[in-house]
């Protein structure tokens, strides 16, 4: 299944994702490894989230003095068809009975204000939190007037008590829960498709340091079934510090990375693009550390990005406006030489060839070809 389709599978009433406990475990460590008191006093607001079925419930539970929580907030959008199936707020990993007196309305929320030993066994567990919420003492649950979109008055009261948003939005409304998010100037670690930094409503973002990728990929999301969903290209979105952000790239000069990096065979690496004011670097490993001018990189800089070393300038999008030059209607040769008249050309940065490629797209414009890269950050080094 290609990266796209995941944020429509999200749509499909049966066909639900969660992110697994390890994915969460890592990506939260990596900020504690940097800062261990990042979370410390914070009250957490999970706002995608139906504790019966969260891992992220799940991990700030059984976290929640480690990390030195104040409060939890949790609630939830709508029933899932997978209630008391999944990951059980009354058990472990296994599949569970329903329990009687699980709540049977739309939306819930969850407030966890103490964890502990209530059960006297010695060890605290979900099934603790479980007994609280029963009681009503300290930790509570309540029934949601409204139907728990992040967008209701509800949530965005709840939004206003938080310090940090920690969750996995539905991806086909990633760029309008990033606006409410910046809008209620909120700190945030969220889960999205990486290719969103691409869009209008997020580069600006990204370029002007108010969000940047997390530490680790997510790589594999939890079906209903118990059954595994590979998904490439996504990870999280943050606006949180971390170590990674720190670590500066170790670069050859580009005549070592001509003689030594074989990654550059066959590729036009350091040629000025037709259309924007910057040379083609094809690989990350293969900035140049004596070039003073702007680069395009491929979106995967971002994994790597220091902010101390590089400044973000734009990207090989129409919508940001730094093309040099606007291309006339081109004839788009595909991979099986099928010809079509398109104006895709405009959308990227493009490269002049002399002669086809071989089983590549490519285009032509008076006679000229052309061919076009992945989509590419401006960047350009600061002067030390």
């Amino acid at each position: 299944m290609a990266n796209s389709n995941l944020a429509k599978a999200k749509l499909v009433k049966n066909d639900e994702f969660y992110t697994q406990y390890i994915d969460i475990q890592k990506e939260i460590e990596s900020y504690l490894e940097y800062d261990p008191d990042t979370f410390k006093n914070k009250t957490i607001y999970s706002n995608c989230d139906d504790p019966y079925e969260s891992n992220f419930f799940r991990y700030f539970v059984l976290n929640f003095n480690r990390l030195g929580l104040k409060r939890l907030i949790t609630t939830s959008y709508k029933p899932s068809p997978v209630a008391n199936t999944q990951i059980g707020l009354f058990g472990d990993d296994v599949t569970l009975e329903p329990v009687k007196g699980r709540p049977k309305i739309t939306a819930n929320k969850f407030i966890i204000n103490e964890v502990g030993d209530v059960d006297g066994d010695g060890s605290f567990s979900l099934e603790d939190i479980a007994l609280q919420l029963k009681a009503n003492k300290n930790n509570e649950w309540h029934p949601l007037k409204e139907d728990g979109d992040f967008r209701s008055a509800e949530c965005v009261e709840l939004l206003k008590e938080a310090d940090v948003v920690v969750t996995n939005p539905p991806f086909s409304l990633f760029r309008e829960y990033v606006a409410q998010l910046m809008e209620y100037k909120k700190r945030f670690l969220i889960i999205g498709n990486q290719n969103s930094i691409t869009l209008k409503e997020i580069f600006p973002l990204v370029k002007d340091n108010k969000v940047w990728f997390g530490c680790k990929k997510v790589k594999e999301f939890c079906k209903p079934d118990g059954s595994i969903q590979k998904f490439g290209n996504v990870g999280w979105f943050t606006n949180l510090d971390h170590g990674r952000r720190h670590q500066p790239l170790s670069l050859m000069t580009m005549r070592d990375n001509r003689k030594f990096n074989k990654k550059l065979e066959e590729k036009q690496a350091y040629e000025k693009y037709d259309n924007f004011d910057a040379i083609e670097v094809p690989f990350v490993d293969a900035i140049p550390s004596d070039y003073d001018g702007v680069m395009g990189v491929p979106v995967s800089f971002l994994d790597r990005y220091n902010p101390d070393q590089f400044e973000i300038l734009g990207l090989t999008k129409t919508w940001f406006g730094a093309a040099t030059k606007i291309y006339p209607e081109q004839i788009q040769v595909s991979k099986d030489n099928k010809k079509s008249k398109v104006t895709k050309l405009n959308d990227g940065a493009v490269l002049k060839i002399k002669e086809p490629p071989e089983n590549k797209t490519y285009y032509i414009v008076k006679e000229k070809l052309y061919r076009q890269t992945f989509p590419r950050l401006l960047v350009k080094q600061k002067k030390k």
